[in-house]
């Protein structure tokens, strides 16, 4: 997937003082993200992208959090916002090879996934094939997750969907220090 520019040209430094200031609070020092300058170069979808942001500690542990994001980029085929959340945010959640490898390959009946983290995982499964749960699906979340719980799952699992169509559909190319998805065994 990876191309030698993307279909939307970024913006180059030196930025405008506010989208630097803006880069500077999202980035926290280091450079912007390809996707962040080419979306900072259209004002109303940048304002709009920075408002949906789910990056903040909210009612799931950043293991949960990052398990429904690597997995629903992984199953859009984002490799690029894959490996970003992979390279930054895999470590601090504790993700062991075989579980970031599992969000790409496996499903929920992977064995390195807690019971709680196969329901998350199919949970994600569930909104990705049919944009709803039924109710065994939905039942099985609801033993390991409370309301708000299960809301930020489906707002995160939406919002990275969005993230996955604009960084394939603008054909953005690979970060340079992000991970990659794993190669087939």
């Amino acid at each position: 997937m990876s191309q030698a520019s993307p279909r939307m040209a970024p913006l180059t430094p030196p930025y405008p003082p506010e989208i630097q200031q803006q880069f500077d609070r999202i980035m926290r020092g280091a450079p912007p993200l390809l996707l962040f300058r080419v979306m900072a170069g259209h004002a109303r979808a940048w304002d709009k992208f920075r408002a949906g942001g789910l990056l903040d500690p909210g009612p799931l542990s950043l293991r949960q959090r990052e398990i429904v994001i690597d997995r629903t980029c992984a199953l859009n085929k984002c490799e690029y916002e894959w490996g970003v959340h992979v390279a930054v945010f895999a470590g601090p959640a504790k993700l062991s090879e075989a579980e970031v490898r599992a969000t790409v390959e496996g499903d929920a009946t992977s064995a390195c996934w807690s019971p709680a983290e196969q329901a998350l995982i199919a949970a994600v499964d569930a909104l990705h094939t049919s944009a709803t749960f039924t109710d065994t699906e939905f039942a099985a979340l609801s033993a390991h997750c409370d309301e708000p719980q299960i809301l930020e799952i489906m707002l995160l699992c939406g919002f990275y969907r969005t993230v996955s169509y604009l960084a394939n559909g603008l054909r953005l190319p690979l970060e340079e220090n992000a991970a990659r998805f794993p190669a087939p065994l």
